[in-house]
């Protein structure tokens, strides 16, 4: 049985009023979706399509798209603290990483 694809009421009043979905700002992984054309190498491609399936990989690709736009917010965010108060001290960074991991793991020691 198929199911209907559900529309969210915004895209159908914007659609109703002639607004376009490029004249509306929408936060990542938000509003109507777009096609667009990607390349991707052929191993990339096939390593997705192990993991999620031939009908997965736009979702996959989404996923991929929001993660990296928040390491890209995260580092910028970083970039400022720095250039505000000066880099962090590594000795503090490996002490702090110490107490949260309980000296357990060396996580994020090579980030």
């Amino acid at each position: 049985m198929k199911t209907a694809r559900r529309i969210p009421l915004y895209s159908i009043s914007n659609a109703i009023l002639g607004v376009m979905a490029d004249d509306v700002e929408f936060p990542p992984g938000d509003g109507p979706t777009n096609g667009i054309s990607v390349t991707l190498t052929a191993g990339t491609l096939q390593a997705i399509r192990d993991r999620v399936g031939k009908r997965g990989v736009s979702a996959y690709l989404e996923k991929a798209a929001q993660r990296q736009i928040e390491r890209d917010n995260l580092d910028e965010l970083i970039a400022d603290f720095d250039r505000t108060h000066g880099p962090a001290d590594p000795e503090a960074v490996t002490a702090k990483r110490i107490r949260l991991t309980g000296g357990t793991s060396d996580a994020g020691a090579a980030a």
